[in-house]
């Protein structure tokens, strides 16, 4: 882990096209801002954690409940 001080306004780079800024610190919190391409996804890590177990989730779906789901799609078609 790389550890950096900053101070408000300061910033970091991640690669090229991501950066990090200090945008205010009051007591033991810090706000971050973070300057990213639309295409690269921020999230909490707390959030990011959610996202992951819930794609987790969805890969693991029965057969069985896709079939359903494309007899469904059928029948929806079909009036």
């Amino acid at each position: 882990m790389l550890v950096l001080a900053r101070r408000v306004n300061q910033s970091i780079m991640i690669g090229d096209e991501i950066e990090v800024v200090v945008v205010d610190i009051k007591g033991d919190q810090i706000k971050l801002g973070i300057r990213a391409p639309r295409n690269v996804s921020v999230h909490r890590s707390e959030v990011h954690k959610e996202i992951q177990e819930q794609n987790r989730q969805a890969a693991a779906t029965q057969p069985d409940a896709l079939a359903g789901l494309k007899d469904l799609m059928a029948r929806k078609t079909k009036k």
